[in-house]
């Protein structure tokens, strides 16, 4: 997060607009999605809009300076292969991270296989940002 594009409301934002369309059986507007926001004061409609709109533009900018870079020839590829496979890490990080509480068995064999994964993680895209920069 402290290295993305997005800001931390622009991500909750996202992130509460997504699931609410793809995890509830009712279809929200943006009047009760900006109540589901976690800030003290309610969120108005624009203000929700707005915040999304941003969070959309941020994104689509991301994967848009990706592939200028790969055109460009400052990262080696087009191919978002490598990034795809970071996200493929991640999603089995944060998976193997959220199954803790119902697996049983040894917690601390657990725990090292998740710190395993957060440092292979971090490795990938430490390499990610050297390719781009160098």
């Amino acid at each position: 997060m402290k290295t993305s594009n997005l800001t931390k409301i622009q991500l909750e934002t996202l992130l509460i607009d997504i699931l609410a369309e793809n995890y509830t059986d009712k279809s929200l507007n943006y009047d009760e999605k900006g109540r589901l926001r976690l800030t003290k004061t309610a969120v108005s409609r624009g203000s929700f809009n707005r915040t999304l709109m941003q969070a959309k533009k941020n994104v689509t900018e991301s994967i848009y300076t990706i592939l200028l870079l790969g055109y460009l020839g400052i990262v080696q590829s087009t191919s978002l292969t490598p990034y795809l496979e970071a996200a493929n890490k991640l999603q089995a990080y944060t998976g193997a991270f959220r199954q803790l509480p119902e697996e049983k068995g040894d917690l601390n064999s657990q725990l090292k296989m998740i710190d395993i994964l957060r440092e292979e993680l971090a490795s990938m895209l430490e390499q990610l940002a050297k390719d781009t920069t160098s």
